[in-house]
């Protein structure tokens, strides 16, 4: 009895490693064919390029790090390490909004209140809805500057990189490449 269950701890002990075994060779042979599959750098770019005048893969990989090269010192602009352009944060600390709502609820609401009989009531009510109504829309204000801020950097950021891509095409389209 001790040998068969000996004999079944042996079987598993096998079938684990085989299966361990299995699973790295595939797991292998996977990374090495993402490896062989090297992207150019045009295509990380998202820009197709045709060799128009023959040019072997070696050369159009030179000619591709070179003008990729040569629009990083035409734009000041790297995709790889990008330099992104931040949103200006909008000032968020008072303003006097919420105080000039006050006032002016106060004045409306008194002369809300001595149409209906108590002017200090009126006045207070007014102050309050005022000062609400005042720092409801400095909120509102502040985000919607900040929206239209982070529009802007991204719009910013846009621009870097379509000027370096229409540089990188330049610059193949020089080495008789067809670049899009």
């Amino acid at each position: 009895m001790p040998s068969a269950n000996w004999a079944m701890y042996l079987l598993t002990l096998i079938t684990f490693n085989m299966k361990t075994i299995l699973s790295i060779a595939i797991g292998l042979s996977l990374s090495i064919g993402a490896i062989g599959q090297s992207t150019s750098l045009a295509t990380s770019l998202d820009i197709f390029v045709f060799p128009s005048d023959g040019q072997d893969k070696e050369t159009q990989e030179n000619d591709e790090l070179t003008c990729y090269k040569w629009a990083m010192d035409q734009t000041g602009y790297n995709p790889v390490n990008p330099q992104e352009v931040k949103a200006e944060a909008v000032e968020t600390g008072p303003d006097g909004s919420a105080v000039r709502g006050a006032a002016g609820g106060a004045a409306a609401g008194a002369a809300i209140g001595a149409i209906a009989g108590d002017t200090g009531e009126g006045a207070a009510i007014g102050a309050v809805v005022g000062a609400l109504r005042g720092r409801r829309a400095k909120r509102y204000n502040e985000a919607a500057q900040q929206q239209q801020n982070n529009a802007n950097a991204a719009a910013a950021n846009e621009a870097l990189l379509s000027n370096f891509k229409k540089a990188f095409v330049v610059c193949l389209e020089g080495k008789g490449y067809t670049a899009k």
